[in-house]
Formats: structure tokens, sequence, C-alpha cells
């Protein structure tokens, strides 16, 4: 009933748009030519609208033009309520014979609801000034507890002729450009390759900040798999996840449930808000990926009452991320063997958290077992979908904490996030020198130098 009577009101909406416009016009054209000559600017300056001290034909082209935008506008509403009416028919987020009805609150059950999502943007704003106030104070003190040391940095000698390319070409200038560069700055090679190794490690965040990051996300997440496990534990489907389709879609909404998800969706808003300002690192893309989908994917089982796969997806995620972060924080404060430790117990719970429980179990759920239940349909798609997504970032990351793994066992003494730039100093040119020293000359079996060309042979010849 309320829908038809929206259609009707837009519709007389339109139509009062048009007579609007066709008035304006009309009225338009009983003003005569349009000749704003020297001849008529008498008449034309004298006829004007008492009270607005606007010409008639002024007036008019107002009214058409407002006339316009109510029409388009209107129509743009229509359009998109048509849109909206497609896109969450009941045929295609719920199996046959069930649909948005069955979601409606009744008998002192409440379920979830779209509108409820709103709140989580004030949520996420409060993230974004509890962040900053953490940042401020607590991640400090940790940081000086912890005795997190700023790494000396040279700073680049000013110079405009090398800052103005840095700025607007690149910030690593190949060997032809450093040539050039040298002729327009009076600066040697090295010295120009020098400034430039200097002025990129300027711009690198500094130790402290990553701290900072390190140590919220570390908060948050810990936080976040305590309160998750503890909504969790005493429920069935923690333990039989079949169990997690057991009336489904009328699942009637938990107070737990519903704190849960619209903290993390908070959460996860406000690291897109600070993405521009938060340290970068080589998976930024797959990190914006990886957030959108999540936020897609959390939305989406909280509109189709997917509400209890959702909180064991949810789980999964934050039973590892919080180690991760832990072993950045010592990393930052150089204790070694600790972020060792730390590193190790986080790639195996990370393994067997997304790589073994998350597709074997709960992809396994989500995926199979509803078929047994209800035909397929779109939702069941999409939802199944957004999470091999997911899985497939999985697999990346996994890809780069295994290497990580093999860095660490021959003993080194300690692991560097494969994600995160390394830091260039002066030593690396006194490297780069030797090595090619040593791989220019080298003498053979006989004693004799020879170029070390096509005759190079590696260790292990």
């Amino acid at each position: 009933m309320a829908e038809r009577y929206l259609h009707s009101a837009t519709s007389n909406a339109i139509v009062l748009s048009l007579q609007m416009f066709a008035a304006a016009f009309l009225s338009l054209n009983n003003f005569g030519h349009f000749n704003f000559g020297m001849g008529s600017t008498k008449e034309m300056s004298c006829q004007t609208v008492q009270g607005f001290g606007l010409h008639p034909i002024c007036l008019n082209v107002s009214y058409m033009f407002i006339s316009l935008f109510l029409f388009f506008f209107l129509r743009m509403l229509t359009w998109l309520r048509e849109l909206s009416d497609w896109v969450w028919q009941d045929r295609l987020w719920f199996p046959a014979g069930l649909g948005w009805a069955d979601l409606k609150d009744r008998d002192g059950l409440v379920f979830a609801k779209g509108s409820d999502l709103w709140v989580i943007f004030p949520i996420a704003v409060c993230f974004l000034i509890i962040r900053q106030i953490f940042e401020r104070t607590v991640a400090v003190k940790l940081a000086s507890l912890l005795r997190v040391r700023e790494k000396p940095r040279v700073r680049a000698a000013p110079n405009t002729t090398l800052e103005f390319y840095f700025c607007n070409a690149s910030k690593f200038p190949s060997q032809s450009s450093v040539e050039e560069l040298t002729k327009q700055s009076g600066c040697s090679v090295r010295q120009v390759q020098r400034w430039f190794r200097r002025r990129r490690n300027q711009e690198r965040p500094s130790q402290i900040k990553k701290f900072r990051e390190a140590s919220w996300r570390f908060t948050f997440y810990l936080l976040a798999f305590i309160a998750g496990l503890g909504a969790l534990i005493d429920k069935p489907w923690f333990y039989d996840m079949e169990e997690m389709w057991n009336g489904f879609p009328t699942l009637p909404l938990l107070p737990s449930q519903y704190w849960y998800y619209m903290i993390e969706l908070g959460f996860y808003i406000s690291l897109l808000f600070s993405v521009a300002t938060d340290v970068k690192r080589k998976d930024f893309k797959e990190q914006i990926v990886h957030h959108v989908a999540t936020i897609l994917l959390i939305s989406f089982s909280w509109l189709v009452n997917y509400i209890r796969a959702g909180t064991l997806i949810m789980l999964v995620h934050d039973a590892s991320d919080y180690l991760l972060e832990s072993a950045k924080m010592f990393n930052y404060a150089e204790w070694r063997k600790t972020c060792n430790y730390i590193f190790i117990l986080f790639a195996a719970v990370f393994i067997l958290t997304r790589l073994v429980i998350l597709p074997f179990w709960i992809l396994h759920t989500t995926w199979v077992y509803p078929l047994t239940i209800y035909p397929p349909f779109f939702g069941f798609y999409f939802f199944n979908g957004l999470l091999l997504v997911l899985q497939c970032l999985h697999i990346f990351w996994a890809v780069l904490i295994l290497r990580m793994a093999i860095k660490f066992l021959p003993g080194n003494d300690i692991v560097e996030d494969e994600r995160s730039d390394r830091e260039e100093t002066d030593s690396d040119e006194e490297e780069e020198d030797h090595e090619k020293t040593k791989n220019c000359f080298v003498q053979n079996g006989n004693g004799h130098t020879v170029l070390n060309n096509n005759h190079h042979h590696s260790k292990t010849d």
C-alpha cells in the first residue's frame, strides 16, 4: 500500500513539474522576441516583478530550469525505486517460497534489518577518534616501555633540480636519467644516486608510526577475538556447523550478534577511511580488496540473515590477526627472539584457521550443505563467491608467510614483513660496489684472472 502511494505521489509530482515547465514556456513567449539591443534597453529595464526585483523573462527562465530539475530528479528517484525493487526481489536472495516478509519482527522475535546498518558510520567515526587518542597516548607510552627507537636517517641535501625530478617524474630514476641529472645538477653519478636514496628514506614512515598502527590493530583484534569467542562459545553452531542452517532464514537476532556485527563493520569502515594516511605496504591493493570484500560479505550476510555463518567467519579472521600485529610490535622494538616465536605461532594459527578450518569446514558448510535443503539461488552464489575472493587472498598471504618462514628456518636473527619496503642505507652502495668488483674479475682454477661474464659460476656449481 505504501509503495503504491509513493508511486502515485511521484507520478503526480512529475506531471506537476511538466505543467510548471509548460506554463513557464508559454509565459516566456508572451514577452515577445529576445531583443537585447540598445533600442529596447528602456523597455527591458522597466519591466520587473514587484517583490523579486527580477525581470519577468529571467523569472520564467528560472521556473523552467527548476521544473526541469524537479522532473529529472523525481524521474531518477523513480528509476532508483524500480532498480531497488528489482535488485531486492525475493527470488534472488532467498530460496523458493521464502522472502523478506519472513524477516519481519513478530511474537517477540527480532530479526536483522537493513536499516540497522546505518549505525556503522557513527561507529566508524568513533573508532577514528578513539584511534587518534589511543595512538597519541597508550601507543606512545607502550613504545617507550618497549624502547622503540628511531633509526638515524641522513637527510638529502637541498637540490632544486633533483627535488623537481623526484616530485614530478620518478622516485627511482633510470641510469640514463641519472646521467642526465648529473649534467643538470652538477653532481656526480654517485652523489645523485645517494641523494635519491636518502630522499626516498625521508618519505618512509617512521618506526614509531608503524608501531602505533600495529598496536592499535593488535588491541582491536585481540578484544574482538575474545568478544567473538565469548559470543559463540555456548552456541550449538560453534560445534556443529550444520546448525547454521537450522531454521534458515527465520533465525532470530541475538544482542551479542548485533553488537559483534556492528563493531566489526564499523572497524573495517574506519580502516577504509584511514587508508590514505596509514603505512602503505606492497599488498596495498590486496588489502583494499580484502576490506571491501569483507564489508560486502558482512553486510550481505546481515541483510539475508546469514548471521550465524558471518560470526564464525569473523571469528576465524580475528583468531590470527592479533598475533601478526603483536609480532610487528616486537619487530619494531627489536625484540628479535620474541618476534620470531610469535611469528611462528601466527603462521601456524593462520594456516590452521584460514587454509584448513575456513575452506574445509565453514566453506564446505555454506557451499555443500545448503544444497541438501534448498535449490540453489543467486544469493547462495553471491555469498559463496565473496568467500572465495577472501580465500584467494588468504592463499596469497599464505605464500608471503611461507616466504618469511623459509627465511627464518636457517637461523635469521629476525623475520621481516615481506609486505614492507626495506629501508635503504648508504652501506647498500658499498655492498653494491663490492659485488660489482667481485663479479667483474674472478680467478680461475689456474690462478689466472678472467672477466666474470660468461665464466661466472654460482656457489652451487
